[in-house]
């Protein structure tokens, strides 16, 4: 597994998106993904799996500190005092002594972002997370909430893949030492179809979303995909084996 290092994170570049996976699907897939080696799994307030999550990790059998575990703090929740408590029920929910990231989980300009970060900079100086972040931040608010932090800010988790174009985001991150992590990274399966990456996938032995991931890896990107099918999870970390070339990722990229 390849990592991505940032302000003191060492992100693994594959993980396990966990949206709209509820229940025993999301305990078992969590599971499973954790057992073919996935290191890093992906969760939130609002998806109401933190508890199925935690459930997922204890079944893989997996030690607790081998795997990275993201949750994301909801908007109604960024009034400091909000914050801190939302963040404590979220390890009660995940049965864990803290995550290894906490994220802001969408801009909410109705309270203050200083005051914001003030309260996820000390989440983490209380021990309920090893790293903080932010998600579907801007550059402009990357500028603002990287200048306003106590704390290093490690990412900006953002919706990335060769139909959506966020040079200008990973430019603002690398600029202040923040990885970039993206979800829906297979742009929710449209790219299945697509003839360019098909071609580089037949070129490769691999499918048009193993070269999309592929893409987001060589950019030093660390990818998030979501599935709800066992043989996807295995197709979707085997992308350490073979490399696009110059050539290759400019294609990708003109899409």
């Amino acid at each position: 597994m390849q990592f991505v290092e940032a302000n003191g994170a060492r992100i693994p570049a594959i993980g396990l998106g966990t949206w709209e996976l509820r229940g025993r699907t999301c305990t078992r897939i969590v599971e499973q993904a954790l057992r073919l080696g996935y290191r890093h799994i992906d969760t939130a307030q609002v998806y109401e799996n933190e508890r199925e999550v935690g459930d997922g990790l204890r079944a893989s059998g997996v030690r607790r500190d081998e795997v990275f575990v993201t949750t994301k703090v909801w908007t109604n929740h960024f009034a400091p005092n909000d914050l801190e408590r939302s963040a404590k029920e979220s390890l009660v929910r995940l049965r864990m002594p803290d995550v290894d990231l906490l994220l802001l989980h969408w801009p909410n300009p109705q309270v203050p972002l200083a005051e914001t970060l003030g309260a996820l900079a000390r989440a983490k100086q209380m021990g309920l997370t090893r790293h903080i972040g932010v998600s579907n931040f801007t550059v402009a608010l990357i500028e603002e909430a990287t200048g306003a932090c106590p704390a290093p800010l490690v990412c900006d988790q953002v919706e990335f893949h060769p139909y959506l174009d966020q040079a200008k985001v990973r430019q603002a991150c690398a600029q202040k030492g923040m990885a970039l992590v993206a979800y829906s990274p297979v742009a929710r399966g449209r790219i299945k179809t697509d003839p360019v990456l098909a071609r580089i996938g037949h070129d490769h032995h691999k499918s048009p979303a193993q070269i999309c991931l592929r893409w987001l890896v060589q950019q030093n990107v660390s990818a998030i995909p979501r599935t709800s099918r066992i043989e996807r999870l295995a197709e979707n970390i085997a992308v350490f084996d073979f490399e696009l070339s110059d050539a290759e990722m400019a294609r990708i990229s003109a899409l």
